[in-house]
Order: structure tokens, then sequence, then C-alpha cells
């Protein structure tokens, strides 16, 4: 699972360089540009959203490697349509639409069968979701970087190749490598004989069978309010408020990239050691703790004017503290979710989080036109501080532990929480 993380992970943000520069090569606008960038987050969200009963249905395992292999195909025919002379720019929306719609049930797929490969290799859930985090971060580190060398080496159409080929060793791992008769479908098969009430759902039917149990569970939903928030406040800081600092403070453009890297850094060695320890800890305290860290204090020191040095240690220390949450979260998540529900749940939880991305460049450009940088990152620093504290004082968040240690909710399996040291 985490070698497919891996590989799906580093082909996308491969992509992610080059494809902007293959439209900016190829039409020189910007706003192609970003109209590209949505043709390809839009339905990635919305068909992540709508997916959830067909992954449960399906199987996440069957799901996975048809859409990597839709992918893979769709993304191949990028640079072979482009040699060719036919790949008109209405074209190339549609192929990275396609891409985009597949990719969200594809990596919803294989989050969850995370849990599923924590029982298989008998590790407990913090660990699991700690080096999946790891495995995403070291990814998203890696895969920039290759994607710039090979773009600046040999031209943006072998990065899409080589996307190309990512989905469809991702693909032939998950259909080959993992265990017999893992990622089946979590809902029961339809009974020989007539009777309506042991049928199983439809979809809609098992849509708001997801819909309803989340509705039901006040964490979770207390969860996603939060992280949506953040979520948007962070999409606003990276996209408009990081730049828009680097060119006021006359740190360029170099700054940007390496703000980003001290971060991504910290976050991993933070995720590593959570994947270790987190089993062991206090969920509550570690996880208001890591947004403590990663919140606030990066706004504010941008805003202070701080020297390079003071910005950098900050960062670094922020993304320390951040590497500790998605460990915390998809264990909270995996264990207080039953497993036959788990692909629609997962999809609402998550769609929903990521709604306000899109957003928060645009609440963020016009927070700067309006106030000017320095109110700006004040006022996102503390609606982020007060999300996260307010959040916090919350009854909810008690039940972080309380399920601990068991796999798909309250009718899980027990699961050893450090099987090599007895707990």
């Amino acid at each position: 699972m985490l070698t497919a993380t891996a590989v799906s992970v580093t082909g996308t943000r491969v992509s992610a360089v080059a494809l902007p520069w293959f439209v900016l090569a190829t039409t020189g606008s910007a706003t192609m540009t970003g109209l590209v960038a949505f043709a390809e987050m839009a339905p990635y969200v919305a068909v992540k959203a709508l997916t959830g009963p067909v992954v449960d249905r399906l199987g996440p395992r069957a799901v996975s490697w048809t859409t990597d292999a839709v992918s893979a195909v769709t993304a191949g025919l990028v640079p072979l349509l482009h040699a060719r002379g036919l790949l008109p720019f209405w074209v190339l929306l549609v192929m990275v639409a396609v891409i985009g719609a597949m990719r969200g049930p594809g990596d919803l797929a294989k989050s969850v069968m995370v849990p599923e490969a924590a029982d298989h290799a008998r590790v407990p859930m913090e660990r699991a979701t700690g080096l999946s985090g790891v495995t995403e971060r070291l990814a998203s580190t890696v895969g920039p970087a290759v994607g710039g060398g090979l773009v600046a080496a040999t031209g943006p159409l072998a990065g899409l190749a080589v996307n190309a080929g990512t989905f469809a060793l991702g693909s032939l791992i998950i259909a080959v490598a993992l265990p017999r008769g893992m990622g089946r479908s979590a809902v029961p098969a339809a009974p020989a004989g007539p009777s309506e009430g042991e049928r199983p759902a439809g979809y809609w039917g098992m849509f708001r069978e997801g819909f309803t149990f989340l509705r039901s569970e006040p964490l979770l939903l207390t969860v996603i309010v939060m992280i949506g928030i953040t979520n948007l406040i962070d999409a606003g800081f990276v996209t408009v408020l990081v730049p828009v600092w680097a060119r006021e403070s006359g740190n360029g453009p170099a700054a940007i990239g390496l703000t980003a890297a001290v971060m991504g850094t910290t976050a991993v060695v933070g995720s590593l050691i959570a994947a270790a320890v987190a089993s062991r800890l206090p969920r509550r305290t570690v996880f208001f703790t890591g947004f403590l860290l990663c919140g606030a204090p990066r706004f504010l020191v941008l805003a202070l004017g701080a020297p390079m040095w003071l910005v950098l240690t900050v960062f670094a220390i922020g993304g320390f503290g951040s590497g500790f949450l998605n460990p915390i979260l998809g264990a909270v998540l995996f264990e207080r979710v039953p497993r036959q529900l788990l692909g629609r749940v997962h999809a609402l939880s998550d769609s929903l989080a990521w709604a306000g991305i899109p957003l928060g460049g645009l609440v963020a450009g016009a927070a700067v036109a309006m106030v000017g940088l320095i109110p700006g990152l004040i006022a996102a620093g503390a609606l982020y501080f007060a999300t996260t504290t307010l959040a916090g004082l919350r009854p909810e968040w008690r039940e972080m532990d309380r399920l601990r240690g068991r796999a798909g909710g309250t009718g899980g399996t027990p699961v050893d929480p450090d099987p090599e040291h007895g707990g």
C-alpha cells in the first residue's frame, strides 16, 4: 500500500510541474494554465464526494486499479496526440478532467484500504496512518524536484509520460501485489430469494447511509468543520499570502520554495516520530499542540517582518507539529467508522474538508487588496488560532481516545497497540 501511494503521489507531483509548464509553453496564457488546474481539481473533489457508495459496493481494490489504469491511458494520450498535432485546447481540458475524475475515487480507494493493510501488518492505526502520511509527504517533496529537473532537461512531455507510467505501475501494484482477498466489497451480495428487506440498498440509499452516519458523529463533524476552515486559510496562505510576502519583503521567489522545503522536511520527521510513538501518547493534547505549533505562528512571523532565519525556524517548528496531525486524524476516522461504510463516509468527510480550498486564494487575495498584507496575515492567523482553540474546548474532543485500538468503529476488531513490545 505504501509503495502504491508513493508511486501515485510522485507521479501526480511530477505532473503538477509538467502540465502547467506544457500549457504555458504551448499557449503562453496564464489564464489557460489556471483553467487546466481547475479542470482537474473540480472533478476530483466532486467525483470523490459521490463515489463513496461505488467504492464500498465494488471494493476499493477494483476501483483503485481500474481508475489508475484509465488515468494511465488518458495521461499517455496527451503527449501522443500533441506529437501528432491532434491536441486542441478543449481536448486537453477534457482529458485533464477525466484524469481528475479518476484520481478522486482512486485516491479514496487507496485510503480506504489503509486499515485493512494495518490489520494484515498487525500495526496500530496511528503507525499505519503515520507511515502513510510520511510516504505522501516524501513523495510530495521528491515529485516536484524530479518533475522540475525532468522538464528542464527534456521538456514537459517527458514529465507527462512519466505521470502515465506511474499511474500504470500503481494500477499493477494494487491489482497484483496485495494479498489475495484484500480490498473486497463491503456490501453483502443480494440474496437469491425475492425478499425486499434483505436486498442491499441502491446507490442513493447507500449514499444516505453514509451521510446519516456522519451526521450522527459529533466528533467527526467537529473535525470536518475545523479542518475545512484551516484548509481554506492554508490555501490562501500558500497561494497568495506567502508569495505577496516574498515580493514585498524582498526575499524573492526563492523564499517561497525555501519555506515550503523546510516545513515539508520537518513534517516528514514529525510524521515518522508520530508513526513510532503516537499510539502511546494522549491524542487530544498532541493534536492541539501540533495545531498550536503549525498554525498562527507562521502568519505572525511574516506579519512582524522577522529576519529569514527566524521565519525558517518558525516554519520548521510548525512543520514538525503538523506531522502529528494526520496520523491522529486518520486513526480516529478509521476507528469510528464501520468498515462497510468507510468509503462513503471517507468520501464525504474529505470532500467537505476540501470544499474551501478553491476559495482560499480568492478570499486571501480580496483581503490583501482591501486591507493590505500585514493586516491580512494577522487576521488569518487570529482566525486560525480561534478556530483550533475554540474547537478544542468542545466536549466532543474527549471522545478521541474512547475507541482507541479498535478498527472499524464500535463493531471493529481490537488491535494490539504495540505487538512488538506487548502494548
